[in-house]
């Protein structure tokens, strides 16, 4: 058989596996495959078969070639590669974040392995798309004379509580957000907000209480990003630190 013969075979015998989506989207409602989902069967049906694949990359391109064992030949996948900005990880954490992607994406290419269409379901064709606008931030008095922060973006709005001296507020986010908004919009208005009271924290004490009085937001952060969870997460201990030293 030619390599490309016994890809098609592959392809076949994949298509007839139970695959199980373990990744889960909750702001858009879908499930996804990850890595771990089909590479292990692909790579029993690629030694089934007499295949071999073999990741590879560059600095602007990533490479999954599929080896025929027997003959030699070959087919090449590739895509260009990208990069992220994960919060409170470092260049090659960032690094290891991309190339499992573009693994996941050449292994999902090279099978014809399909995935859930979020462009189509999240586009709405007959509205133009509006570029999301800049993140603005105001201080406001209440009639209480509670000082706070309103922050606002498109379809969204965050209300920051600053407890004063002997008052009742304790460093209580309130989030309003648009359900079909963009989910990095969302999480980076948490961030923004749990940044924001870490910089009005006057002790450890202060830190603890914002992260308690907003565990369920922190929770649903977790849950839809765990890089970023771990970002957020890094700015407390580092504000902790600080009054430890």
């Amino acid at each position: 058989m030619t390599v490309y013969k016994k890809l098609q075979e592959a392809r076949i015998l994949l298509q007839n596996t139970q695959l199980t989506k373990s990744g889960r989207n909750k702001f858009a409602g879908y499930e996804y495959f990850n890595l771990g989902d089909f590479l292990p069967q692909i790579q029993v049906i690629c030694k089934t078969v007499g295949l071999c694949g073999v990741i590879s990359f560059d600095n602007s391109m990533a490479y999954l070639q599929i080896n025929d064992i027997e003959d030699g030949t070959s087919i090449m996948f590739t895509s260009p590669m990208s990069s992220a900005s994960l919060k409170g990880c470092h260049d090659v954490q960032n690094l290891g974040a991309v190339q499992t992607y573009l693994r996941r994406y050449l292994w999902t290419n090279a099978f014809e392995i399909v995935e859930h269409d979020v462009l189509d379901e999240n586009t709405d064709v007959t509205q133009p798309v509006k570029k999301s606008e800049a993140v603005t931030v105001t201080t406001v008095t209440s009639k209480a004379k509670e000082p706070s922060l309103t922050i606002n973006a498109e379809g969204s709005t965050v209300k920051v509580n600053k407890p004063l001296s002997g008052s009742a507020g304790e460093f209580q986010m309130k989030i309003t957000a648009k359900p079909d908004g963009d989910p990095t919009d969302w999480l980076e208005l948490v961030k923004t907000s749990a940044f924001m009271l870490l910089d009005l924290a006057g002790s450890e004490e202060d830190v603890m209480i914002i992260f308690k009085r907003n565990k369920v937001i922190f929770d649903e952060v977790k849950a839809t990003d765990p890089e970023f969870f771990k970002g957020i997460m890094a700015k407390f201990t580092e504000t902790t630190n600080k009054f430890k030293e």
